[in-house]
């Protein structure tokens, strides 16, 4: 029976293009993940967008001179292109300055603020010395009091995770101009975590089967209940729709606080777009839908403590009570899926340090799926993972081209030169069969794996069959079988049937390579369904016009299941399916790639 699952992808800032390192946490892996859940037979919603509001666009703003929708639209519409490239099967890639993220918002707001969950307070705020502007959380940088990371931002440590406010660093500094900052009272609203102990306590202890990074983190989460702003000084972000803040110029919702219900109000207008605007319901109020939530470990706080703090109140269901606001009561996160950082040289991604390998620049000189297939199999899954120039060449070379390419080539060939086509099984033996039962077998093991998003394992298993299919041709020596061609057929018909089975394997890990088997077996129409970019009109703001990602996933034949190869099909000669790498690129990388230490 067919299930619901929603696919939560964390939001990408809009302030410059994506490099690797953000796409090992929450691109690949929610693909394959919504991939595989497709071609199982689930109804999926995969949705997320650009963070387009705080002060990572200001920053940014200031230093290419544009305004802030300026710099939003600009890298809102790469950042598409990128994730289109790779091949990321969105159902709605959007952004967070449309009118129905606002309005989303300010209606989640409210039913919190009815519910009694939103409280003001006078708190400090910064303030520039020499220009008298305020100065927003992420322009002030310090030491951090919790962990000692000297780095930390004002809002948020990196390095540990933890919320903070700029008040509490230590040596605090501005990153405009390296001043020490003056701190000023300034009245906020405040979200009343502590009013969500019992009832967030409660759900959290139920999520015994998470990651274990994810689950080492959320312990001491409500050993932590502190109230925390929900509102900042800035004039960029949504508005708040209370009397006396809804037209102060200089009150918006802090950037955490919009770009977390993003994901509600990114379904509710695919659900606007797809002609049922109650479309969202299924994956989001009925209890037996599933919901997975993909980021990297710096997001774990915002996923698991204060965006479930969010539901929960608007659902009147923390521990002060409520009415269900006017969503009614939303399913609040299933699993978060948290992957660590992939390094280099053992420092983040960072593109002001100068470490930095952007997607745009791998996708043009090596393709979607090598990627894919490194972050699946050698990517930060449940540790710190440094990339290395040599590991991507091992990886491609030994694994896609030698084994998988080799025996897609081999097999076709084979199958085209002798008969021209699938041959018909005419003289099985039991190496055969026990090939043919392992490949089916697996569609069990790697389903399990990618149920559980354990993708390196289940990576590996499709590799195994894929490694006996070769082991098993090398054994069997079609080629030298021209005077025995019952038995010849017999084995080339074992070995097309592996490739299909396994081709339909690793389609969650390579789509665009698995589109191109399909086609190489004789097959027709689409296998693996490509998202496709579009610029749309805002459903609320006259005049606006937005870049989405999207596609119809709906028509594509690729399903979680052996099916037979049909005899006869006529097949022609194939086109290798991955090149091979020079070997001399694993020691310094390409001409444009940061330098390795």
């Amino acid at each position: 029976m067919s299930t619901s699952v929603l696919t939560a992808v964390a939001w990408p800032y809009a302030n410059g293009p994506r490099h690797i390192g953000h796409v090992s946490g929450f691109g690949v892996p929610s693909d394959v993940f919504s991939r595989y859940q497709r071609m199982a037979g689930n109804r999926v919603l995969m949705v997320s967008g650009t963070d387009e509001h705080g002060t990572p666009i200001l920053v940014q703003s200031d230093k290419e001179g544009l305004s802030p929708q300026e710099t939003a639209d600009k890298y809102t519409r790469q950042i598409s292109q990128d994730l289109r490239g790779l091949g990321l099967s969105y159902d709605l890639f959007t952004r967070t300055t449309t009118g129905n993220h606002a309005e989303v918002v300010q209606q989640i707001f409210l039913a919190l603020h009815r519910n009694g969950y939103v409280v003001p307070k006078t708190t400090t705020g910064a303030v520039s010395p020499s220009t008298g502007r305020t100065l927003p959380d992420r322009y002030i940088e310090g030491t951090c009091p919790l962990c000692g990371y000297d780095g930390a931002r004002g809002d948020q440590c990196d390095n540990c995770g933890n919320q903070l406010d700029a008040a509490e660093l230590k040596n605090p500094r501005s990153r405009i101009n390296g001043e020490k900052p003056e701190f000023v009272e300034t009245e906020h609203l405040f979200l009343d975590l502590p009013a969500f102990t019992e009832s967030l306590g409660d759900w959290l202890s139920t999520k015994t089967d998470w990651r274990p990074n994810v689950l080492n983190f959320t312990k001491n989460l409500v050993d932590d209940m502190r109230p925390r702003p929900i509102t900042r000084d800035l004039d960029w972000g949504v508005k708040v729709p209370l009397d006396g803040w809804r037209d102060q110029p200089l009150k918006r919702f802090y950037v955490w606080f919009d770009a977390v219900i993003g994901y509600f109000s990114a379904s509710v207008e695919w659900a606007r777009r797809s002609g049922d605007p109650d479309a969202w319901k299924p994956f989001w109020t009925d209890p037996d839908a599933q919901s997975f939530y993909f980021m990297g470990k710096d997001n774990i706080t915002f996923h698991a403590q204060l965006w479930p703090a969010f539901l929960l109140g608007h659902n009147g269901q923390g521990d002060k009570g409520g009415e269900p606001g006017p969503y009614g009561t939303l399913n609040l996160p299933g699993e978060i899926v948290s992957s660590e950082f992939l390094t280099m040289s053992g420092s983040k991604f960072s593109t002001s340090r100068g470490t930095v390998i952007y997607v745009e620049d791998f996708l043009r000189e090596f393709g979607p799926d090598t990627l894919r297939y490194f972050i699946s199999v050698a990517g930060p899954e449940t540790q710190d993972t440094d990339f290395t120039w040599d590991e991507f060449v091992r990886r491609t070379n030994f694994e896609l081209a030698n084994e998988w390419g080799n025996l897609v080539n081999r097999s076709i060939s084979l199958a085209h030169k002798n008969n021209g086509g699938v041959p018909a099984p005419t003289a099985p033996a039991p190496a055969d069969e026990e090939l043919k039962a392992l490949s089916r077998g697996a569609f069990d093991t790697v389903g399990t794996h990618l149920r559980h998003s354990r993708f390196k394992q289940a990576a590996g298993e499709a590799m195994r069959v894929v490694s006996a299919a070769n082991k098993y041709l090398s054994d069997q020596e079609p080629w030298k079988l021209k005077e025995d061609p019952d038995r010849r057929d017999a084995v080339l018909h074992t070995a097309l049937q592996v490739v299909s089975d396994a081709n339909a394997l690793l389609t969650p890990f390579l789509p665009h390579a698995a589109q191109k088997v399909h086609e190489a077996l004789g097959g027709t129409g689409v296998w693996a369904a490509q998202p496709e970019c579009h610029d749309v009109e805002d459903l609320d703001i006259p005049g606006r016009t937005n870049p989405i990602l999207t596609g119809d996933y709906s028509h594509e034949q690729a399903t979680w299941e052996s099916t037979p190869v049909e005899v006869g099909r006529p097949l022609e000669k194939p086109s290798p399916l991955f090149a091979k790498l020079d070997a001399s690129l694993g020691e310094t990388g390409p001409e444009w790639a940061p330098i390795q230490s």
